[in-house]
C-alpha cells in the first residue's frame, strides 16, 4: 500500500462507476413526497444544485458559464426535476438521454434534513423508473467516496452493478468561492487560515 500527500488546497475522491442492462422487477414504491419536471435557467438551475449538492461539495456545474450551464440544461436529451415536500423544493433529479441507447442518472438528490426517512429509496426507484423507455439499453450513474455514506450501497440495492473505478483530484471549491467555505464540514477544509 502506499499513500500520497495532496497538496493543500486540493481534493481528491474515489470515483465508482455503476450500470444497469436491463430494468429492476418491481414496483416503485410509493412515497409522500412530489416530482415535478420543471425547466430552469441557469440560476435557479445553480441555487438547486447548491441546495441539494453543497453539502457533498457538488461544484462540477457552479464553475460553468450560463452558455455552457444552459447547453446541457435545456437540451431536449435531458430532463429536470425538482422534488418537493408541499410548496418546498427539497431535491432533484437530472436525467440525461443525449448518448443513445442510454440514459445516465446525472445528479439525484434530497437535502440532508431527509436523510434517514425512506425518501431516498423513492427518489432513486422513480429515477430509475424514469429512465428506462423504449430503446434505452442500458442506466448508468457515478458516485464519489466525498458523497453521502449510504449511496454507493443504494445504488447497489437498487440494481446497479459496479463496473469501473478512478481517482478525480481536484481543487476544493471552498477554496476558489464555487462553495462556502461552510459546506461540507464532514471534510476538512485545508489550505486557508480560515478555520472550517
Amino acid at each position: 500500500m502506499s499513500l500520497e500527500d495532496l497538496p493543500d488546497g486540493q481534493l481528491a475522491a474515489i470515483v465508482t462507476y455503476l450500470e444497469m442492462t436491463e430494468p429492476p422487477a418491481g414496483p416503485v414504491p410509493d412515497g409522500s413526497l412530489q416530482l415535478r419536471r420543471v425547466r430552469l435557467d441557469a440560476d435557479r438551475y445553480r441555487a438547486l444544485f447548491r441546495k441539494v449538492g453543497a453539502p457533498w461539495l457538488w461544484f462540477s456545474r457552479l464553475g460553468m458559464t450560463d452558455a455552457e450551464l444552459d447547453a446541457i440544461i435545456t437540451d431536449p436529451g435531458v430532463e429536470l426535476f425538482e422534488v418537493a415536500a408541499v410548496e418546498a423544493v427539497v431535491g432533484m433529479l437530472e436525467l440525461d438521454f443525449r448518448e443513445g441507447g442510454a440514459c445516465e442518472i446525472a445528479f439525484v438528490g434530497l437535502v440532508p434534513e431527509l436523510a434517514g426517512q425512506g425518501h431516498g429509496r423513492w427518489l432513486l426507484a422513480e429515477a430509475v423508473h424514469r429512465a428506462w423507455r423504449e430503446g434505452i439499453r442500458r442506466v448508468h450513474v457515478h458516485t464519489c467516496s466525498l458523497d453521502h455514506p449510504a449511496a454507493l450501497s443504494a445504488y447497489r440495492r437498487a440494481g446497479f452493478v459496479p463496473v469501473r473505478r478512478a481517482l478525480e483530484r481536484f481543487i476544493d471549491p471552498r477554496l476558489t468561492g464555487v462553495l462556502p467555505a461552510d459546506a461540507a464540514p464532514q471534510v476538512p477544509l485545508l489550505g486557508t487560515d480560515t478555520p472550517a
